[in-house]
């Protein structure tokens, strides 16, 4: 991965870090009731889990056909065969 590549993720964990820290903070000091609070996280937890399970199969795919891709275009190697020296 190239240094940019590198600084690039950093920025992007510690962005998706202070989202979590931020959202952590603001539960804790909503003024709803502790009930509402835990079936508001129960539901976006589950909204969370199907997203990332739809994510997750759409990179699968994607991968796929990259390789795919990647298969067809470069060439096939040869394999030298194997002969019996009599």
């Amino acid at each position: 991965m190239t240094n940019q590549g590198m600084q690039s993720t950093k920025v992007a964990a510690l962005v998706a870090g202070a989202a979590v820290f931020g959202a952590g903070l603001g539960l804790l000091f909503s003024p709803q009731p502790g009930a509402d609070t835990r079936r508001q996280i129960r539901h976006y937890a589950k909204k969370t889990q199907v997203r990332a399970t739809r994510m997750g199969r759409s990179v699968r795919e994607n991968v796929d056909k990259a390789i795919d891709y990647g298969k067809s275009v470069l060439p096939k190697k040869e394999t030298p065969s194997v002969q019996a020296i009599a």
